[in-house]
């Protein structure tokens, strides 16, 4: 049983069996193949610039990008107590909390018309793993207020630290 192996479309072939040696094809896939220290090197340092300048830019949109899915949340719970209060004539109160959104309350005002399945999946956590604050009336004189404390988790605070409110989320 012999090789036969064509290493390009000038011609040159090596035959024999698996143990002959073909010194002139090894010397030229040897003299042209790979890449040297100095061009893999040249490509790492190109790679380590690019991420010193892309990587505190995506790092910094972290935060924006959880404030912007709380206050999508937030607003996905506003319009769930509203077709909450469509079916049952009212709106859960502080006590039922938004519990009531994702099973019918057992105690408190009656949700006669509860939705079959809820009006949401779950009971939401904000984007740091927090419970949404639910109140009802709200502070400011409307209907409810649901609240996210922001990255440090407490009221108050400034940048990322600060509060993502149901009536100004427009805010930050």
């Amino acid at each position: 049983m012999g090789w036969r192996h064509d290493l390009n479309s000038s011609g040159s072939r090596c035959t024999g069996t698996l143990t002959d040696s073909c010194d002139t094809q090894l010397t030229r896939l040897r003299s042209c193949g790979g890449f040297s220290f100095i061009e893999v090197m040249i490509v790492v340092v190109i790679l380590a610039i690019l991420a010193t300048l892309l990587i505190p830019r995506v790092m910094g949109r972290t935060e924006d990008a959880k404030r912007a899915a709380a206050k999508a949340q937030i607003s996905n719970i506003d319009s769930a107590l509203q077709l909450y209060k469509l079916d049952n004539g009212n709106i859960p109160t502080t006590e039922q909390g938004l519990k009531a959104l994702v099973e019918r309350p057992a105690s408190g005002p009656a949700a006669p018309n509860w939705k079959a399945g809820g009006y949401l999946p779950k009971v939401p956590v904000d984007p740091w793993g927090a419970p949404y604050k639910y109140t009802t009336p709200s502070t400011q004189g409307g209907e409810f207020e649901i609240i996210s404390f922001g990255a440090d988790g407490v009221p108050g605070g400034e940048g990322k630290n600060a509060d993502i409110v149901s009536w100004d989320l427009d805010r930050n």
